[in-house]
């Protein structure tokens, strides 16, 4: 059964179209590449676990939040890894399938802008690929709601595409729920953290060579300055 959205209905958020499709629409834009979204989420989990290891004493310890879950395709992956894993996501769809997949972690809808946690009860929080969808009016708001929920000396990681990258520029140019991104250079990822109040802000280009294992990752980091990455991360901790 099909609904029509009346003049004074909410919005429907754009990815409650594609939650059934995601995986397919990524894997149709990647297929040049002979890899898959799996990939792609598995290689930024092991950067994500790694990160929380040298910078919190262990991922094992932390309470983590993903700002932006969609379907929370890897979050299985994370499970055991991390003290407790939570998501949120302005789709409503997303987060009902998110729900099926993983009915041990627990899974809000959000407005996009005022995340539902009391101030300073999340130890990290990570986006990937989550800020180029988010209009450019809203991202500073979103960024400080992010930094008031996380406990002093939390972290908060950006995963975003590189769009110096001529092979990420064809990736997204022909991925059919991208048409409409804005993609952020790096000096836009780090001043959205340093606006809000976030220190210890850098980043690190990654995905240079297929970053899969630790010895892949290790060279991949010796590219890390460099902006010849598809993706990077930029980090900061909260005061």
């Amino acid at each position: 059964m099909s609904t029509v959205q009346g003049p004074n209905d909410p919005p429907t958020p754009e990815f409650d179209a594609y939650s059934e499709n995601y995986n397919q629409e990524i894997n149709k834009a990647l297929n040049f590449s002979g890899l898959d979204i799996d990939f792609f989420a598995r290689v930024k989990n092991d950067y994500l676990v790694d990160i929380l290891d040298a910078q919190m004493g262990g991922a094992a310890k932390v309470e983590l939040l993903d700002v932006g879950c969609g379907v929370a395709n890897a979050h299985k992956q994370l499970v055991g890894r991390v003290r407790k894993l939570a998501g949120i996501d302005v789709s409503a769809a997303s987060i009902a399938i998110a729900r099926q997949r993983n009915s041990g972690i627990h899974y809000e809808v959000f407005d996009g802008t005022c995340l539902p946690f009391a101030d300073r009860s999340i130890d990290a929080a990570f986006a990937i690929n989550v800020f180029h969808h988010v209009p450019v009016t809203q991202r500073s708001a979103l960024v400080d709601d992010i930094h008031r929920v996380l406990r002093p000396g939390g972290l908060f990681a950006i995963f975003e595409h590189n769009p110096l990258n001529p092979v990420t520029r064809h990736v997204v140019d022909t991925c059919e729920f991208d048409k409409d991104a804005v993609l952020l250079k790096r000096k836009d990822s780090e001043a959205l953290l340093s606006t809000s109040g976030f220190g210890d802000v850098k980043t690190r280009y990654i995905f240079a060579v297929p970053a899969a294992g630790r010895l892949l990752r290790g060279i991949d980091r010796l590219f890390s300055l460099l902006p010849l990455g598809a993706q990077y991360y930029t980090l900061g901790s909260s005061r």
